[in-house]
């Protein structure tokens, strides 16, 4: 791997209670390109993915062991600033959760909390947001309209929209399509191709053929472990582990 890691995790370890649901995982996942997690149910991918931001912080009885270095700053150091941490991952959830309030707001929302006032300034960014995930023609008129008041698919938009606007470095999608129709998700899948000029992206996805489409780099988890990492191309269409075989010939479920 030539790339550089902007995600190194080291010795991961994750326990619920007795459950040890992520084993000695290590792992680089480099910077400026799509990664996919990919996996039988049940196997560790989501939660692999929230050790990335942290959200596994708040289940009871977890228990976590290793580093997760992002731009060499374990965030799992005691000293680590979570919301700082956060601010560096935009997630992109399994359904839309747009805020409850206008279109406008939803993306103006980060902004204002980080500090910017200036009206001028937060029109620039509600638009350009917008813009660079391909919804500014389709609301510029009804910016001051509910956010929920938007299909699913513009809703799930606005939502990657949202979480651009914070400026963080790394997106990670949690089956970020699965709710979509087929067009709505072409569109989020072209959009993640072209935002990995400018982000680390990292996905969980069920679906061979979107990992193949839309990722660099594939991972493949099972029973907590990582089985094989490397491009897409070579894991999915040349696997070297017997594992990998039997999972994406559909043996595996």
């Amino acid at each position: 791997m030539t790339q550089t890691p902007h995600i190194s995790v080291k010795d991961l370890n994750v326990h619920i209670g007795d459950n040890h649901l992520l084993k000695n995982i290590n792992i680089n996942i480099p910077d400026k390109s799509v990664t996919s997690i990919i996996g039988p149910s049940g196997c560790g991918k989501t939660t692999l993915l929230k050790s990335f931001n942290r959200l596994l912080d708040d289940i009871p009885g977890v228990n976590i062991s290793g580093s997760v270095l992002v731009d060499g700053e374990n965030i799992y150091n005691a000293q680590a600033e979570v919301t700082h941490i956060r601010k560096k991952m935009g997630l992109l959830a399994q359904r839309p959760f747009p805020l409850p309030m206008s279109i406008y707001d939803n993306i103006a929302y980060g902004p204002r909390i980080h500090g910017t006032k200036s009206k001028k300034e937060l029109n620039e960014l509600v638009q350009h947001y917008l813009q660079a995930v391909g919804l500014w023609e389709e609301v510029k008129n009804r910016l001051n309209g509910s956010a929920t008041a938007l299909s699913i698919g513009q809703q799930q938009r606005l939502c990657l929209a949202r979480g651009l606007a914070v400026e963080p470095e790394i997106i990670l999608g949690d089956e970020s399509t699965s709710a979509l129709d087929p067009i709505s998700t072409k569109t989020i899948e072209d959009l993640l191709i072209k935002l990995k000029e400018n982000y680390t992206i990292v996905l969980v996805t069920h679906i061979l053929r979107q990992a193949r489409r839309v990722s660099d780099y594939i991972i493949f988890v099972y029973m907590g472990q990582i089985i094989e990492f490397g491009p897409t191309e070579e894991v999915l269409l040349n696997p070297k582990e017997e594992l990998t075989k039997e999972y994406v010939k559909g043996f595996i479920s």
